[in-house]
């Protein structure tokens, strides 16, 4: 198997596992356990010709201090991180809890934390047993210290860290940035490294699945090289978020030289990783649609909190000017699989995503209306003719919204006449 196709795999995978609270704790147990018995590698030196003598009773009690203070600290970390969490999805959106569980400090500390109490425990328990001898001892009582000083560093940086995690802003910088990487990534290779569609009817043998689930992953360089072993072409038909019901064709083989019966669907299918969820990877439309539910929320009645749905607003019009601005008139992708097409993004359905539901459930908050014209004028004057249709058409949708739902006849007078940009005919031949 190729080294790229497995690369791709690995790489999908190791960001999968930063989303598991476990693996690090898991990692760092198991560094505590090698650094506690390290220590009686020193013993077979003559170290302890030139090492100063260490007490085995100061050696006890500071792992002793360890070992109890420790264990209290990460019940305590697990506490706080829990109750961040659950305000994550309570404040913002479920769908982002990924992201906040994904916290590197957070993980970090609580790492520290549950390490330098197993490393306690195993270097008391060896101590006591006259596992060591004096340079050991000596060894072991330097390591501890070191790893208090790593607890007290942790301690104080994850403070200040566990008192944002789980607030409604740093959840949202934390989808905004998850979404920009997603962005760039698809802004670099916007057909995924393959090659763009060229009709919008797919010819060849359908691969359907019998999977239901979001596709979360496209091992795009297995299928080059299936493609190349049966030197015919492959035509994706879905992309990462995509919805996926049995009997959906994943993609289309076109292969002259090959009979029907001796495609091999599984190689293909494999290719394509669905799941229970979607995640923000490959997804850049997933991130959107969790801003606009955040966003959702803050207009609820329950919250009553215009503000943040103004602040989500920027955060968009920041993300589409970016993707504009950074992939430019002139850019050409790289096509590194020449035998597999992948459809690109649609601006329409990117827009769908992000400003739908705030339109909607902003209607009768003038602020909010006011805001979304503004940022969707912007949009429309960016010089992209799909992004300016899609700005135009939400536009006109928000309009109608407002229309409806404002009470002032001032209010909709201001609203139609910033969201002037989304007609042809003058302003005064409309009202």
């Amino acid at each position: 198997m190729p080294i790229t196709v497995i690369s791709d795999r690995i790489k999908f995978f190791i960001n999968r596992t930063r989303e598991r609270l476990w693996v690090k704790p898991l990692a760092s147990c198991v560094l505590s356990i090698a650094g506690a018995l390290i220590a009686k590698l020193a013993d077979y030196t003559q170290l302890a010709q030139i090492l100063p003598s260490v007490t085995v009773e100061s050696v006890e009690t500071l792992l002793s201090v360890m070992a109890s203070g420790m264990l209290v600290i990460a019940t305590f970390a697990v506490g706080s991180m829990v109750a961040a969490y659950g305000s994550a999805s309570n404040t913002a959106s479920p769908r982002s809890f990924a992201l906040v569980v994904a916290d590197d400090v957070s993980q970090h500390a609580l790492s520290t934390f549950i390490g330098a109490f197993i490393f306690s425990i195993v270097g008391l328990i060896a101590t006591k047993n006259g596992y060591f001898q004096h340079a050991g001892h000596f060894v072991l009582f330097i390591l501890t210290i070191i790893v208090f000083m790593m607890v007290i560093l942790t301690f104080v940086r994850w403070v200040d860290r566990i008192a944002r995690l789980g607030r409604l802003g740093t959840t949202i910088e934390k989808v905004e940035k998850a979404t920009a990487e997603a962005l760039k990534r698809r802004r670099d290779a916007p057909n995924l490294g393959g090659r763009p569609v060229e009709s919008k009817y797919y010819t060849g043998l359908a691969i359907p699945t019998d999977s239901i689930g979001y596709l979360q992953h496209i091992n795009i360089a297995a299928l080059q090289t299936y493609a190349e072993q049966i030197n015919g072409y492959i035509a994706v038909a879905v992309l990462p978020g995509s919805f996926i019901v049995p009997g959906r064709p994943l993609a289309y083989i076109d292969a002259e030289s090959l009979a029907p019966n001796d495609v091999d669907c599984s190689l293909v299918t494999s290719a394509f990783l669905i799941d229970k969820e979607r995640v923000f990877d490959d997804d850049p439309r997933f991130g959107l649609v969790v801003l606009s539910q955040i966003a959702a929320r803050a207009l609820s009645p329950a919250v009553n909190d215009p503000g943040t749905a103004i602040d989500i607003l920027g955060i968009l019009t920041r993300l589409f000017v970016g993707w504009k601005t950074q992939m430019g008139s002139e850019y050409t992708p790289e096509v590194k699989y020449d035998r597999v097409t992948v459809p690109e993004l649609s601006i329409q359905e990117m827009f769908d995503d992000a400003f739908t539901a705030i339109a909607r459930d902003g209607s009768g908050a003038v602020e909010v209306q006011i805001r979304l014209q503004k940022m969707l004028s912007i949009l429309a004057a960016m010089g992209d003719d799909a992004m300016r249709d899609a700005a135009i058409r939400h536009a006109q949708r928000a309009l109608a919204y407002a229309e409806k739902n404002l009470l002032l006849p001032e209010d909709i007078a201001t609203i139609r006449k910033i969201s002037s940009f989304a007609f042809d005919d003058p302003l005064e031949e409309r009202y």
